[in-house]
């Protein structure tokens, strides 16, 4: 029990959201840094919802996070299984001991005899807890429940008097009064599956967990857990309850914030070390002045005695930024490899692409770079530097290209385009200060149409790298191009 052993139990009903994800990289953090293990444990026993898709969906997002775990699928280990269903007789031998020692028994009331019992207690004013009808059934008794049908399920008897602790690391000691909030909870349903709270801990303690680090809303179960420990002799782990994750409203993070799926992020283009940096300060912090850290920092300064007892709250603009900060600091190789799959699912970029085509891709990711925060945004950003046939900002053709003179000035600038050596700004500026002259306008009503005529917006790299990218003879179609299209217009 020296080797500190850490875990994420995710359940397969569905993606991998943020809160899941920040609760993998803590315990991942902690394992790398004690120079542990991380296992991953897939709690399946939800046959109704649980899918094999999901199960990959959880392991494609830990793999794009760069979280490899230890032990678990995939990777097998000492102490697997490492899926719930295929445990069933491990909880079955457990929860027969815990018969044996009369610490469980058979529960055959029904779900409508309990919410009838239930309602009574609320009117009586007292804590809605089951009352033990069935605990000391005799063989009559059950043999008539039996006869009726009934299936039965087993519950955990929990201790009459006294309190249990919960020493946690986070939230300091915390007591639960046996009485009043730990009731004979069920273990085994109906059905012959575990419940979460039994599973949990068998699964726990014989894959030699020593610390337990998940989201605070498991506080609650963590007395029923701790006393199921205790009756079967069981090593207790350390616990650390970490604080919730809230949306800009202070409600908990969920869809209605928008996206909260950790594939998603990745579909969106956010690169794996930005999610990493924040997922890892939603309730963590070193310090009051660093923002920014490399995986290998947090390993090395991560600690629970920093993590805050109040909710996190999840900034999108906050995550905008620290994504574009990674963006701007890749090299534009690397960034290259990682745009250029969006741009191939766009049809931007063929599959196959040859060295010409990569050495034109990197000078147009040299000019986007510093206006990037997504990944994915490279697709628009860049359209018109691989399409002719882009589509016009209708605002910025109804604000820049409706004013006086543009089909002249267009064409004033496709003569200085055509007869100019270059197209940079070396050759091209004295031309369009001239152009400034003849037509009575600022330096701004020339640039911004060509802008327009050439990207389809007014908003792009600087005008001379865009002219010199896109070349002289598309420039000049392009320019033809849209003044055929503001002659049409009237």
């Amino acid at each position: 029990m020296n080797t500190v052993r850490v875990r994420f139990a995710p359940s397969p009903t569905g993606y991998l959201h943020v809160g899941g994800a920040r609760t993998a990289l803590f315990n991942w953090l902690y394992a790398r840094q004690h120079q542990g293990v991380f296992v991953l444990r897939i709690e399946d026993t939800d046959l109704a919802r649980s899918t094999e898709e999901s199960v990959q969906v959880i392991l494609d997002a830990l793999e794009y996070l760069g979280l490899d775990w230890d032990e678990g699928p995939r990777k097998g280990g000492s102490y697997g299984p490492y899926f719930q269903s295929e445990r069933l007789d491990l909880y079955r031998q457990y929860v027969q001991k815990l018969m044996d020692m009369g610490r469980a028994y058979k529960c055959y009331c029904t779900p409508e005899e309990l919410d009838k019992k239930r309602e009574e207690q609320i009117k009586r004013g007292e804590s809605t807890k089951y009352d033990r009808h069935c605990l000391n059934l005799t063989p009559e008794e059950e043999a008539k429940y039996q006869a009726e049908g009934r299936i039965p399920v087993i519950r955990f008897r929990s201790l009459d008097e006294g309190t249990t602790e919960v020493d946690d690391l986070i939230r300091g000691k915390v007591r639960f009064d046996n009485v009043a909030q730990v009731d004979d909870f069920v273990i085994m349903k109906s059905d012959g599956m575990p419940t979460y709270n039994f599973a949990v801990v068998i699964d726990d303690a014989l894959m030699r967990i020593t610390h337990v680090i998940r989201g605070e809303d498991h506080l609650s179960n963590t007395p029923k857990q701790i006393q199921i420990y205790e009756a079967l002799g069981f090593p207790v782990p350390r616990f650390a309850h970490i604080p919730m994750i809230l949306g800009p409203d202070k409600a908990l993070l969920s869809k209605r914030h928008g996206a909260t799926s950790v594939l998603q992020f990745k579909e969106n283009g956010y690169l794996p070390a930005a999610m990493v940096n924040y997922l890892a300060l939603l309730g963590w912090s070193y310090d009051d002045s660093q923002t920014l850290f490399s995986v290998e920092e947090l390993v090395e300064k991560f600690s629970l005695d920093k993590v805050s007892k109040n909710p996190a709250v999840f900034d999108l603009q906050k995550l905008d930024w620290m994504n574009g900060v990674y963006i701007r600091e890749l090299p534009v190789e690397e960034l290259f490899a990682h745009v250029l799959p969006y741009w191939q699912r766009a049809g931007l970029m063929p599959l196959e692409v040859n060295q010409e085509l990569r050495e034109y891709s990197l000078r147009i990711l040299k000019e986007l770079q510093p206006r990037m925060k997504l990944l994915a945004e490279a697709v628009e950003l860049a359209r018109y530097f691989f399409d002719d046939q882009y589509e016009y900002n209708p605002e910025a053709v109804d604000r820049i290209l409706t004013k006086p003179q543009t089909i002249e000035i267009l064409r004033y600038l496709a003569d200085v385009v055509a007869e100019a050596p270059q197209l940079d700004e070396e050759h091209l500026k004295p031309q369009f200060k001239a152009g400034m002259e003849k037509f009575g306008v600022k330096m701004g009503d020339l640039m911004q149409p060509l802008r327009v005529a050439i990207t389809g917006t007014n908003v792009s790299p600087g005008i001379y790298e865009v002219l010199d990218l896109v070349g002289r003879e598309r420039t000049l179609k392009r320019i033809e191009r849209t003044v055929q299209m503001l002659a049409e217009r009237g």
